[in-house]
């Protein structure tokens, strides 16, 4: 049986995943980069979805991720569309500007250098 691709039905339109932009990635990589050298976070994961593109972070390869930076733009104009997700699935931060979202984890890193 051969398969048809959805956009060869009339009115279907192809849906393009969410993905973290290159400033947006600079970003999380910088403080990335720094959990790392404080020897906090081990790994990372990038997915991009139908509706959410998702920075996983984890303290060890083989287990679930403590922490989660989500960008969901349909929340743009209400809560922001960046926010950061603990392991127990609690919203640590949610907002508009992704560096002021990211200071909650950037407290972390103060805290593991002292």
């Amino acid at each position: 049986m051969k398969q048809i691709p959805p956009s060869a039905f009339p009115g279907a339109r192809a849906v393009d995943p969410i993905h973290f932009h290159r400033t947006e990635l600079n970003v999380i990589m910088s403080l990335y980069g720094r959990m790392v050298a404080a020897g906090e976070w081990r790994d990372y994961g990038i997915s991009g979805l139908k509706d959410v593109a998702v920075f996983s972070i984890f303290r060890h390869t083989a287990e679930h991720p403590i922490y989660r930076i989500e960008k969901r733009p349909k929340l743009s104009r209400a809560q922001g569309m960046y926010s950061v997700i603990g392991m127990d699935g609690h919203i640590l931060k949610r907002g508009h500007d992704l560096k002021t979202v990211l200071r909650v984890l950037e407290r972390k890193l103060i805290k593991a250098v002292e």
